[in-house]
């Protein structure tokens, strides 16, 4: 990428998380150029080419079980579509979630997202709770029993804060905004479980997991052996075009008996790219770039780790790393200042990469290779170092 004056960046940030095939790809600008040229819009009521195929080609990366999908323009509006499917099919109303999720900002799904800096001083829907984050690193429970304390905080939230009957849970399988915290296995499993004797449904919110972000699985429920019962995609999902998907199973989409639909969701261009985009991850061997890359990426920021104190956890999967600064390893105080001057002095030495309170968010595009890595690490380094000697003054 390139600013203003011609200076040149690395983004290792992937535009937030959204163009994983990099800008400007040559096939992606040809696939909007090719439809552009056909057909850029039609009523969502005349079915196109396009959004067919492309709603076809799609499911086939899902479990048999998740045979339908509706399509959106963003992750915001299809959380809010997939949070009316639960409690549409269910009957019920309450959804839960855990506390530092992201899960976007229209109406309903500011409810959701429990992050701070993200809460507005306006009023929010009713039935949502939050049980807390599993953070095993720096959580309210820690140690060899943290994951069972968990379980016993979201029970007691059913039991205590709903009538015990529950429309759906939703979760990012590795938290985005919320700083990379990737949700233990046994705790996921487990939630889902109590979640579905509650009567509701699973959410697997994968706007920023999804299309081999977190390696060579499709989406990261996959990486924690749950099967959701709607699946949710953004971002990735066409590389910067404005495309969502609800995925979900035939019955819970039958639950809608009225008129719903959405003007742009699944609009040809959008759906054009959508198809490009799995074309590429195919061709590009894109999984297997991820997991080697990825694998490499997190040795390099190891290796940080063991060189400077204030690197307190580096966590994540895949090309999804966060990097947590801390005061102090033994008490786990964020490090605000040192995030914020090294911050800025990436920026200064070419590095974009992204932040969430005192975490780095390093989710660079798929298509990232070893010598941008080594670039990412060489530049880092730098500015740990100059922090630590005390030459950062920004902040």
């Amino acid at each position: 990428m390139f600013d203003q004056e011609g200076k040149r960046y690395l983004d290792m940030f992937a535009g937030i998380v959204t163009v994983s095939l990099g800008h400007s790809h040559p096939r992606i600008v040809e696939a909007i150029t090719r439809q552009a040229s056909t057909l850029m819009h039609t009523a969502p009521m005349y079915a196109n080419n396009e959004v067919a195929q492309y709603a076809e080609e799609l499911l086939q990366r899902f479990p048999d079980h998740l045979d339908t999908v509706f399509f959106a323009n963003s992750g915001s509006e299809a959380n809010d579509l997939a949070l009316r499917l639960a409690r549409m099919y269910t009957g019920n109303y309450t959804i839960m979630s855990v506390r530092h999720g992201y899960h976007g900002m229209s109406g309903l799904t500011t409810a959701l997202t429990a992050t701070e800096g993200w809460k507005h001083n306006l009023p929010e829907p009713f039935g949502i709770e939050r049980s807390l984050c599993p953070d095993t690193y720096k959580g309210a429970f820690t140690g060899d029993d943290a994951i069972a304390k968990y379980l016993k905080d979201f029970r007691e939230v059913v039991n205590t804060q709903t009538s015990g009957s529950l429309a759906g849970f939703i979760c990012e399988p590795v938290q985005g905004v919320g700083g990379c915290v990737n949700i233990p296995d046994d705790y996921l499993q487990k939630v889902y479980e109590i979640t579905r004797q509650a009567g509701g449904v699973c959410i697997s919110d994968e706007v920023q997991t999804g299309f081999h972000r977190t390696g060579s699985n499709f989406c990261g429920f996959q990486l924690k052996g749950v099967t959701p019962d709607i699946v949710v995609c953004a971002k990735a999902i066409a590389n910067g075009m404005p495309l969502a998907a609800v995925i979900t199973r035939k019955e819970i989409a039958d639950s809608v008996v009225k008129n719903t639909l959405n003007t742009f969701g699944g609009n040809p261009i959008a759906s054009a790219v959508g198809r490009e985009v799995l074309k590429i991850i195919d061709d590009e061997n894109i999984a297997q770039n991820v997991q080697e890359v990825g694998e490499y990426l997190t040795e390099g920021i190891l290796y940080l780790k063991d060189k400077y104190e204030i690197i307190g956890d580096v966590r994540g999967a895949g090309l999804m790393i966060g990097v947590e600064l801390v005061t102090n390893r033994e008490t786990k105080d964020p490090n605000l200042t040192a995030l914020l001057n090294i911050f800025e002095r990436t920026k200064d030495l070419g590095l974009l990469i992204g932040k969430t309170q005192n975490v780095f968010r390093i989710k660079p595009p798929l298509i990232v290779n070893k010598r941008d890595c080594d670039f990412a690490v060489d530049v880092l380094d730098k500015a740990f170092a100059e922090e630590q000697e005390g030459l950062l003054k920004w902040f």
